[in-house]
């Protein structure tokens, strides 16, 4: 197995979000799916506008939950869309980013996830902490298999 590049272990198959999504859609899709990052993308142009991480979504929930009690928090989740809580500071790498790097950046800082996007900024995929545990599963059964 030779994986040298993000684009070798990168997520292509992606569940995604557009601007008009709402928390409540984030909720759903992350407990029904078991993911952690959305990234909110624009359905016209393939550009990645944020992300949306459960950490994110959970300290929003929370928010709500204390302003406005257990009561209205479905009502407050669908009235409060994703561009309001989407981290838009984030890091992005390109798909012939070397997998040294991202792995460094990775232990360097702790982070979940990286958004896989081109020059033109439209996403390519998504490349996760999970992926490099997987990626060590594998190394470690071929080298126990060799």
């Amino acid at each position: 197995m030779t994986m040298n590049s993000v684009g070798d272990l990168m997520t292509r198959q992606i569940l995604t979000l557009d601007q008009s999504a709402t928390l409540r859609d984030a909720h759903e899709l992350m407990r029904e799916k078991s993911i952690r990052h959305i990234p909110v993308v624009d359905p016209l142009t393939g550009k990645l506008l944020g992300i949306i991480t459960q950490k994110r979504m959970v300290s929003s929930i929370m928010s709500l939950l204390a302003d406005y009690g257990v009561s209205a928090l479905e009502r407050r989740e669908r009235e409060c869309k994703v561009v309001e809580i989407m981290e838009t500071d984030y890091n992005s790498v390109d798909v012939d980013a070397p997998l040294t790097e991202v792995v460094s950046f990775f232990l360097q800082n702790k982070h979940g996830c990286l958004t896989v996007v081109n020059a033109e900024r439209q996403l390519q995929g998504i490349v996760a902490s999970s992926d490099f545990v997987r990626l060590c599963a594998e190394l470690l059964k071929d080298k126990t298999q060799a």
